[in-house]
């Protein structure tokens, strides 16, 4: 079996894009990926993020079926891990039981995003899913340092409707636009707005 490398990729990279064979499996010791799907029309979304410990299903699905990638990958900050070549994964999922195990329950927590993302685009108001993005990305801060075509990635959406809800929040005294982000001025009611409960 030909061994993993490692790799080390800085922040803003693009590991992949639509269109192109993939090389190999990353196994991420550091860093996150976000991988992002774009349609036709230009609009796009975030269908996940890859971290430490778990598994691109994009990747897998191109070394499992031979297939070039859909989506697109980037380096949401720096990144290092090791590559395991396209010709030894089968091998290393058959030889190696923590690897397979980390495959086997990593695919299962992926399936559920995709299914909550389903949910939040087809069942689920817009403003909700605002406001989760924005207390998601703020964490324990006030500032949401992303732009609104960031927001519109994020929301499955498009910026200039992310726009006219934000004006929305801010005319109710939720957030207020600043020069660098989105700055959170009652997070009790954008937590409200996030369980349904405005």
């Amino acid at each position: 079996m030909t061994e993993a490398s490692s790799i080390v990729v800085p922040k803003g990279e693009i590991l992949f894009r639509p269109g192109q064979p993939c090389p190999g499996f990353v196994v991420l010791t550091e860093g996150s990926i976000r991988v992002t799907l774009t349609g036709p029309s230009g609009r796009e979304v975030v269908l996940y993020r890859v971290r430490p410990g778990e598994v691109c299903l994009q990747t897998l699905s191109c070394l499992i079926n031979d297939q070039p990638y859909a989506a697109e990958g980037v380096a949401e900050t720096d990144i290092a891990g090791q590559l395991v070549p396209a010709n030894a994964l089968h091998e290393k999922f058959s030889d190696d039981e923590a690897f397979r195990d980390l495959i086997m329950a990593s695919v299962a927590t992926r399936f559920a995003e995709y299914q909550q993302l389903v949910e939040d685009v087809a069942l689920t108001g817009f403003d909700e899913r605002l406001a989760r993005v924005l207390l998601r990305m703020a964490g324990s801060s006030v500032l949401v340092e992303a732009t609104h075509s960031a927001l519109a990635t994020e929301t499955a959406s498009g910026r200039a409707y992310v726009t006219r809800r934000l004006a929305e929040f801010a005319k109710k005294g939720w957030v207020e636009q600043k020069a660098d982000g989105i700055a959170i001025l009652n997070r009790r009611a954008l937590e409200q707005v996030a369980a349904g409960l405005r």
